[in-house]
């Protein structure tokens, strides 16, 4: 298992959401504390705010490629090409190993309290859900497609 990826499962494991888990653990790379990374991907939890919409943990990889790898000059349309493409293959390799980037599907078969209430983080929350391995996963592909890809020169 990777270190970011075993860092990621590490937070959910402490409390927090999927997206704040797998982008807090790159904070190391950001240089953002952890207090800004999780109020940064705080929003993005339980598939945005409980909506069961794109994964947490998907979300929390693509705030991690975006915040090391991501373009900021909107007059550079090679530089959006390629970090879309860049988002892309993340899907797609996620969605290899999972069958969608979806939270409602990913956990179709995982009881679950509706509403906008959190669900209370127990050994059962815990022990009926695959999101510390969903979690592990995509801190695990952001990893490795970080390594792949130079570090652009900062702009100064």
């Amino acid at each position: 298992m990777s270190d970011h990826a075993q860092k990621a499962e590490q937070l959910f494991y402490e409390g927090y959401n999927c997206a704040q888990a797998v982008f807090c653990a790159f904070c190391d790379e950001t240089g953002l504390s952890l207090s800004e990374a999780a109020r940064l991907s705080s929003s993005f939890g339980g598939g945005m705010g409980r909506l069961r919409e794109v994964c947490g943990a998907v979300s929390g990889a693509l705030l991690a490629l975006g915040s090391l790898r991501g373009y900021d000059d909107p007059k550079d349309p090679a530089a959006k090409k390629e970090h879309y493409a860049r988002v892309q293959e993340f899907a797609r390799r996620f969605k290899e190993e999972n069958g969608t980037i979806v939270c409602r599907d990913l956990l179709a078969n995982v009881p679950t309290v509706p509403g906008g209430e959190p669900e209370a983080r127990t050994p059962e929350f815990y022990k009926r859900r695959p999101c510390a391995r969903l979690i592990r996963q995509a801190a695990g592909i952001a990893e490795e497609m970080l390594a792949s890809t130079a570090a652009e020169p900062a702009d100064e």
